[in-house]
């Protein structure tokens, strides 16, 4: 019985081979499957990597284009304080004296919002956000001013300057009572020591001390653990990630609780997801050296006027999450720094408060300065 055989043309001579296989036409045998199924794999984590980049960023972006407008605060005014710099303000109640409100380092004005809900039951009180932080947009550098020769951007001696121009722009009655917390405090004094027929009554909530970036622990802890930090966080929200972190639950507002209004969880959150806000935070922390620095020079130069009062609101630490080493620092450079600056100065202290007290134990600072306003007004009335 006969087997079935295969031909092949031999293609170098011409003859018919029996039982030969077949050769690919180009001479070149095919990568084995195993090696095309890695390099399709490869190629689609590639892709999803890819898209993880892209598509993140520019949610986040389209979400915040929108959310600046539907969150921009009940009652707020983009008021333009010159060369197409606007500063977003909120004023509540009505009355005089008015109240104007500076945030802590890095935060928008919304850190004021209890404060500011009980102050304005009596008076008229302000607050504003910094520019660059909250939703004061930071203007292109060939629209500012031209300050930044004198004042870099993100420090007191600018920021005081933005300050002067928003209370003359919204026509805010002065004298006025300024209360500022940390960097808004070092703010306040620039400002009472400059314009000091402005100011009244000086406020000053966990104030920074001059010298205490003269001190190397904390120096060391400022700029090689919370400044990179921060940094960090910054970057996280330019690659979208702080907002699928805020969907997970991975990351909470600071401001929260019962009485904290779904808004204002909102602009938190949107200020979480904004990487211009959170790089305005940075440089406020990164310069902070530099505006203790403004401030301890202007106050040698000019002092303040014996017009103004003083009054010092501090707690047991400067930030229970500290190590106690840092928060003694602190302690002992504020003590120092009050018994020079402002020897006469009244002092508040706050129980078991640190320098979160302005929205974790607000009564405290609302009931400070509510006696203060009782004070004036009586004061007016009289005269």
């Amino acid at each position: 019985m006969l087997r079935k055989r295969t031909l092949t043309q031999d293609t170098s001579s011409g003859n018919v081979k029996l039982g030969a296989k077949k050769v690919p036409e180009s001479g070149v045998s095919s990568p084995p499957e195993s090696k095309r199924t890695f390099c399709s794999r490869a190629c689609d984590v590639g892709k999803v990597i890819l898209l993880i980049i892209i598509i993140p960023p520019f949610l986040n972006y389209a979400s915040l284009q929108r959310e600046g407008a539907l969150l921009f605060p009940e009652g707020g005014l983009a008021v333009d304080i010159g060369l197409g710099q606007k500063i977003n303000l909120v004023c509540k109640g009505e009355g005089q004296p008015v109240v104007l409100l500076d945030a802590p380092t890095g935060m928008s004005s919304d850190a004021w919002f209890h404060v500011q809900e009980d102050v304005s039951r009596v008076t008229k009180v302000c607050s504003y956000d910094r520019v660059g932080l909250g939703f004061s947009k930071r203007a292109f550098q060939n629209e500012t001013t031209g300050m930044e020769r004198m004042w870099r951007v993100s420090t007191t001696g600018r920021m005081v300057d933005d300050l002067h121009r928003l209370i003359r722009a919204a026509n805010i009655a002065t004298p006025l009572i300024l209360a500022g917390s940390e960097l808004g405090g070092l703010n306040g004094r620039f400002y009472s020591h400059i314009h000091n027929l402005d100011v009244s009554d000086l406020v000053l909530i966990d104030p920074i001390p001059e010298d205490v970036f003269e001190e190397d622990q904390w120096r060391q802890y400022w700029y090689t653990q919370l400044v990179p930090s921060l940094q960090a966080v910054q970057f996280s929200a330019a690659t979208g990630l702080n907002r699928m972190f805020i969907i997970l639950g991975w990351m909470q507002p600071a401001i929260r609780g019962e009485n904290v209004s779904e808004d204002l969880i909102q602009r938190q959150k949107y200020c979480l997801s904004n990487p211009s806000h959170q790089s305005s935070a940075v440089d406020e922390h990164f310069f902070l050296n530099e505006s203790v620095s403004q401030v301890r020079e202007l106050s040698r130069f000019k002092p303040l006027s014996s017009m103004t009062s003083v009054s010092v609101i501090t707690g047991d630490y400067f930030d229970e999450q500290l190590p106690a080493h840092l928060n003694k620092v602190v302690a002992e450079c504020q003590k120092r720094f009050l018994e020079q600056s402002y020897p006469s100065a009244k002092r508040i202290h706050v129980p078991g408060a640190d320098r979160t007290m302005i929205y974790k134990k607000h009564s405290a600072v609302s009931k400070h300065l509510l006696k203060i306003i009782e004070q004036r007004q009586s004061k007016q009335r009289s005269q």
